[in-house]
């Protein structure tokens, strides 16, 4: 993996984007020496998976779902659905 300082990556956008682009693998972009980004490719296709996995409230809710189910505190659809039943 490779690493770039901000100021080289202002210098030099474009051909570190298409490196990372044709080689597939990551560039580490640091401040004073410090990793504080990384320039990664995404497939067209996976774009919308990406986004999602690395949203911070996105990631935050399958975390609170998944202590939900570990506590046994769900409810089933169909509990759900017919609760929102009887509210109409």
């Amino acid at each position: 993996m490779s690493t770039v300082s901000i100021r080289d990556l202002a210098n030099n956008v474009s051909r570190i984007i298409k490196g990372v682009n044709e080689t597939g693998r990551p560039t580490v972009v640091t401040n004073r020496g410090r990793p504080v980004a990384a320039v990664i490719a995404i497939d067209e296709h996976e774009l919308e998976d990406f986004v999602l996995a690395n949203a911070p409230e996105y990631v935050r809710g399958r975390a609170d779902a998944d202590a939900e189910l570990a506590a046994g505190t769900t409810r089933s659809l169909a509990a759900v659905l017919a609760e929102l039943d009887d509210e109409a």
